[in-house]
Order: C-alpha cells, then structure tokens, then sequence
C-alpha cells in the first residue's frame, strides 16, 4: 500500500478522534447529545413504520368476509379455487414500490431530499385514497390504488435512510439508519395487531362484517402520512445536498443547528469540510468515468444512475460484487418471508386455524417476535460478523421449512384431530420469523450497503434493492398459488433455497466485518480502486483545507511523515 492510501485513511482517522474528543463517542450518550437530530430521524422514520404497516396490514384485510365479498375472484371464498389474481392483489405493490425506487434517487438528487420525500408522501396518500374507494370499484382500484401507494413507499424506504444519514453526525450514523428497519418492523407489528382489532367491527362472518372492518385498517395509513407530510415541511434541507448543489452558506447554518453549535465553532468546521470533500469526491468522479455527464442537469441526474448501474457490469472484479449484492437479495426474499409477511393468515388456516379470529392472532405474534428479534442484529452485528449471522439464521429458517413441510403433509387432512400438531407448525412459523429478524432482515442490507467502493456505492446499492423489490413482487404473485397447488411443497421450496441461501454465504460470500474499502478491493480482485479513490480524495482534502486544518490541530501527520514512519516499521 502507498503512503498515499494511508494518508487519505488518515485524515478520517484524525477528523473522528478529533470529532469525539469534542462530542464523545458512539453510543446511547451520543443520542443524548446529538438529541435534534435524533428527534429528526425518528420523526422521518414515520416512512418506514408506513412502509412496513403497507407489508402487513394487507394479509389480515385478505382474510376478512366483507373485503372478499368485494373482490370476487381476485380473493375467492373458496380456498381450493385459483389463487393467481389474489396474488396480483398483493405483488402489484412490489412492483410500484420497485419502480418507486428507481425513480427516488433521481427525485432526492435533482430536488431535494426533503422535498422527494413529500412527493412520495403525496403519492402515497393517492394510493391509498384509491384503495378507500373499493366499495363500488371492487378489485380494480385495490389494483390501482395499490400500484401508487407501492410507488410512495418504495421511494420512502430509500429515501429516508439518506436523509437520515446526511442529517446525522457519524457518531450516530450507524445507529439512525438501523433505526430505519426497526421502523419497518415496528410497522408490520401494529397492522397485525390493528388488523386483529378491526376484524370484530360488525362480526366475524360474512353477512354480519361490515366494510368499516377493511377500511379503517387502509384508511388509518392516512393519519401518520398527513403527519409526516405537514412535518417535514418544517425540517431542515440536508446539509450534504445543499453543498453538492454549490448552497454552501445554507449548508453551514443548517449544519450548526442540527448539533446546537455556533456556525464558526470547530466542530461544525470540520464536518463541513468533509461534507465538501465527499461532494467534489463526486463531482471529480463522475467527470472522469462519465464526462458527458458532468453538469448538474435533471437529465444528467436522471441518465447517470442507469449509465453508472451499467458499468457495474464491465469489469469482473465489479460483476464479482454485483452477483453478491443481487443474489443475497435473491435468497433474502427466498427464505419466504414476505409469504409469511403477505399471506400469514391463510398460511395459518392451512395449518389448522379455522377461525379467522384465531390465524390473525397468531398473525399478530408475528409482528411482535420479528420486532423484538430485530434489536439484537443492531446492537451486535458488528461484533459477530456477517456470515457466521446469516449462515445460522439461513439454516435455522430452512429448518423451520422443513418440519413445517412434514406435520402439513401428515396432517394436512386432519387439523381437527391434530390440534398440537397444527400449534406446533405454528410455533415453527414464529421460529422461523425469529431467525429472520436477527440475521437475514438488517444483514442482508448490510452487506449489499458496505462492498462497493465509495465511487460505485449509491448504484451497487440501488442495484441490490432493485433486486429485493422484483424478487418481492415474484414472491408474493406466486405464493398463494404455490400454496393451492403444491401444498406443502410449498416449504420444501422455501426451505431447500434457503438452504443454498446459507452455502452461498458460507463458502461465496466474504465476510466484511471491519474490511477497510482497500481490503475489500483485494478480496473481489480489483486491487487499486479503492486507492484511486482514496488519492483522489486525498488531493481534495488538501485543495479545501482540511488536511491542513487537522495538521494544525496536531491530528495528522504530513505524507513525508507517513512515509518515514511506514520506513521505521
């Protein structure tokens, strides 16, 4: 490595010490200090609870009597009739939210973050006012109105993530963006719940359930979106946007307020510096790899994420990362937990809960473990690591696969006979749902988030949650059909994929623990990216004074410095 790598390395090294000598370290300490921010994130976090209460909420109104008497065929009465257009009614929501995705990091460049997000809090509550029409449009408008409210919280759940980060001091970066997927989680848990409440309005039967028993569950989603739509508007722009669209005097101020400092105090200094470091970072990237694309324009925005995807593709060190990024996706939306996450009260009639009242209840369960079981990935994933965390989990779901596989084909004839056998697939439902929420949920974004070197991460990042989402919509268009036709080979498929999700990771995925970006370019073959990268931010931070201003703070050493030290050793 040449001193140049290290000395790039070195200027964060400095600027965090010197960060948390003045605002102290990570941790729950570093929430209290930094709590305007934290307010902030939690408050935009209300996206992610809309979009996880959107993944449950849907699988509870399937079940009620009074919704299907709307549907007709695209949710029969009759277990055993075809089940593809109920699949539509669910998966038509991935594929909004795949295309909200595409389109989000277009919208958050070319107007804002702040503002995208009330363009997708507006097409959200569009969606959903479509959907609250049922009554007299039947299946078409929950088609309609699902495709929309998809698009609004595909564009939320990325979205919300960079305007956390971007709001965020590093200190508690890490810790603002998980809280993101605890959101989502949080989301799914109360639909469950709200679902199983709802259920009761009139009766639990056709001809006594009324309309308000489906309604209030998808009308109830306009409430925290008014809310977050109202509020946001009063937030503040990210700073990091306002400086790579030349606002830098904004970006200052805004900076100071976000950490209760004085717009000339040090700290915020230092942080603005590397702000603008990162952003001609950039600026100089995209010019050199795509000069045609160098001015700031909405079609240059718009033309580079596809132009950047592409070129992914080129090289095989690159190919190398985007296979691991596309199929970990791949296998995390084949472990089959949106089946369980869209379908959980039909799975759990198939196993013997006859009564819609009782498969919400154990649905709401569901909610709960999945929420609960999320928080320790947060706190120590980065102690364990990631594959040993994905491996167990993947084998602890296949597992459930399988024996959920033979007490179905056993029992399946004979649920009223076999109470405990029917509890006990339901207890495996929630084991498995158990071991999603501490590996395969947050890991898998993890490593999708940390392989790609700096200049590619924002399209390799994209590119594996475009993956998600049409996986997502594949899953859920094929899961009640698979449950009619196959039965319980339906767990034998889910279980054996998940099987290979965890030899996939075990022996072709590396593991990135506290990889610097250097290692990770030695592991994929692409030896000198990652430098490149680093000398290139390295001239940067010396043309904008911040390697000049933390050797002034005694921080770093100069490059000869370096040189003589690695000399010594």
């Amino acid at each position: 490595m040449v001193a140049g790598g290290d000395s790039g390395a070195a200027v964060y090294d400095a600027a965090l010490k010197r960060r948390q000598d003045m605002m102290g370290a990570s941790g729950p300490m570093a929430l209290v200090k930094n709590f305007k921010v934290f307010r902030i994130a939690l408050f935009a976090c209300i996206g992610g609870i809309l979009y996880g209460y959107n993944q449950g909420m849907f699988s509870g109104v399937l079940a009620m009597p009074a919704f299907k008497a709307h549907m007709g065929e695209y949710d029969p009465f009759d277990d055993s009739a075809d089940q593809t257009k109920k699949g539509w009614l669910t998966a038509i929501l991935e594929l909004g939210a795949w295309i909200g995705t595409l389109l989000s990091g277009f919208i958050a460049e070319a107007i804002s973050r702040k503002y995208s997000v009330l363009v997708a809090v507006t097409v959200f509550v569009i969606g959903v006012v479509v959907q609250a029409t049922a009554q007299s449009g039947g299946h078409n408008v929950i088609l309609g109105g699902r495709f929309v409210t998809g698009m609004g919280v595909g564009s939320l759940a990325t979205i919300v993530p960079i305007y956390n980060s971007e709001v965020a001091p590093p200190e508690i970066r890490g810790a603002l963006v998980a809280l993101q997927q605890l959101a989502i989680t949080f989301g799914i848990m109360i639909s469950f719940w709200i679902d199983y409440g709802t259920n009761y309005i009139g009766g639990t039967t056709l001809g006594t359930q009324t309309d308000a028993a489906w309604l209030v569950p998808i009308c109830l989603q306009l409430f925290p979106a008014a809310i977050l739509f109202v509020g946001m508007i009063f937030m503040p722009f990210s700073p990091r946007w306002l400086v790579h669209h030349n606002r830098e005097d904004e970006a200052r101020k805004i900076l100071a307020n976000l950490r209760g400092l004085a717009v000339d105090h040090e700290l915020v200094e230092l942080e603005f510096l590397e702000i603008k470091a990162q952003s001609q970072f950039e600026k100089r990237t995209v010019a050199e790899l795509f000069p045609a694309l160098r001015d700031q324009t909405a079609w240059n925005i718009f033309k580079l994420q596809f132009v950047a995807i592409k070129s992914l593709f080129q090289t095989k060190a690159m190919f190398k990362r985007v296979i691991v990024a596309t199929v970990t996706m791949f296998f995390q939306q084949w472990t089959g937990i949106n089946a369980v996450l869209y379908y959980a009260p039909s799975i759990f009639k198939q196993l013997g809960m006859s009564d819609n009242t009782t498969s919400l209840l154990a649905t709401g369960v569901v909610g709960i473990v999945m929420f609960i079981f999320t928080v320790p990935a947060v706190l120590y994933i980065d102690r364990v690591g990631r594959k040993p965390v994905l491996t167990i989990g993947a084998i602890g779901m296949a597992t459930c696969h399988i024996i959920i596989a033979v007490i179905v084909a056993k029992n399946a004839d004979q649920w009223a006979s076999q109470a405990a056998a029917g509890w006990a697939a339901v207890v495996m439902v929630w084991l498995f749902v158990i071991h999603f929420g501490y590996s395969w949920g947050p890991c898998a974004w993890i490593i999708v988030a940390e392989i790609w070197p700096l200049s590619s991460r924002p399209y390799g990042t994209s590119l594996g949650a475009s993956s998600n989402w049409m996986n997502n919509f594949i899953v859920g268009q094929v899961t009640p059909i698979m449950l009619n036709q196959i039965g319980y080979g339906t767990y034998i498929l889910f279980g054996l994929l998940t099987f290979m999700g965890a030899g996939f990771i075990w022996f072709f995925v590396p593991e990135t623990k506290r990889l610097t970006l250097e290692e990770m370019d030695v592991i994929f073959g692409s030896e000198g990216a990652a430098q490149a990268d680093f000398e290139r931010m390295e001239e940067i931070n010396r043309e904008i004074g911040l390697t000049a201003m933390l050797q002034g703070l005694g921080g770093i050493s100069s490059n000869q410095d370096v040189d003589e030290k690695k000399g010594e050793d």
